[in-house]
């Protein structure tokens, strides 16, 4: 057996022309990104968001600030924007710097332009069921998962890692769909043998070929959201060779990472539409 890939690229490009459809429907739409610092990785991210939002007609707007800027003026920057009807979402791009107080940032951004989907009041909307704003990627993973018609109900579901960003949203939206989930962590007892169980297996820790073929059910589906550097290029949290037991199976790149800035234009769509009514 060999894994179908999951052409997360190919999806991401028909969303992005539909979100461009939308933007000409609606009208002007304004998303405003916030780097604070020089981090390398942050900024290519950036960059990646910035080109994406003016590829389908969206008022991307750039704010770079240095190093050494405060917490308080980082927090007026984010109330300022708030109040800018021009702006329907806002991403304050993380990690920040070590010495302003990244949950604090979050919550000060409005939950209505909050796209990335990072504030207790979304994240508390999705714990309880309820419609709000998700992150990019979690909302991404459902989305090819569909595409690929990949049964949820009933199914053994198991997610390894716990973020805030992925493993707990992507848990919580897997459950939704009446999957039975399990969350793995850096505790886990006995990682393969929950792997082995899974249906669909999500993987989200950083780490470099920590799945293997003998963690994988034959026929399971492999989300891999990981994309680690190292000495022989990018490599996913799940070993290629996974492939010869996985039924279905997510690139790097070209799977999940095109579908987390393709769901952003989407809630920034999303973010806008509701701000109208």
């Amino acid at each position: 057996m060999v894994a179908r890939l999951m052409d997360g690229a190919g999806l991401a490009e028909r969303i992005r022309a539909q979100v461009a459809d939308e933007v000409k429907e609606l009208g002007e739409v304004g998303l405003t990104t916030i780097l604070v610092g020089e981090d390398p990785a942050s900024d290519v991210y950036i960059r990646r968001k910035q080109d994406a939002a003016k590829e389908v007609g969206i008022l991307a707007r750039d704010y770079r600030l240095e190093e050494k800027t405060t917490e308080d003026e980082v927090l007026d920057l984010v109330g300022r924007l708030n109040r800018d009807d021009g702006v329907d979402g806002i991403l304050v791009q993380l990690p920040l710097p070590g010495h302003i107080d990244e949950q604090r940032v979050i919550e000060a951004v409005d939950p209505a332009k909050d796209v990335d989907g990072f504030h207790p009041v979304n994240a508390g909307r999705l714990s309880l069921g309820l419609d709000g704003l998700v992150a990019g990627t979690p909302t991404g993973i459902l989305t090819l998962l569909d595409e690929y018609d990949v049964p949820l109900s009933g199914a053994r579901a198991v997610v390894v890692g716990r973020s805030n960003i992925v493993g707990k949203p992507v848990a919580l939206l897997l459950l939704a769909r009446n999957a039975t989930v399990t969350i793995c962590h850096s505790r886990t007892a006995d990682l393969a043998a929950e792997t082995r169980r899974a249906d669909v297996l999500v993987v989200a820790v950083g780490h470099a070929g920590l799945i293997t073929p003998d963690m994988v059910k034959e026929g399971a589906t492999v989300v891999d959201v990981g994309m680690n550097r190292t000495d022989e290029g990018l490599r996913g949290d799940v070993d290629p060779a996974v492939m010869e037991r996985a039924g279905l199976m997510t690139p790097v790149p070209g799977g999940v990472g095109p579908m987390t800035i393709a769901s952003l234009l989407r809630n920034t769509v999303k973010a806008a539409r509701r701000r109208r009514c």
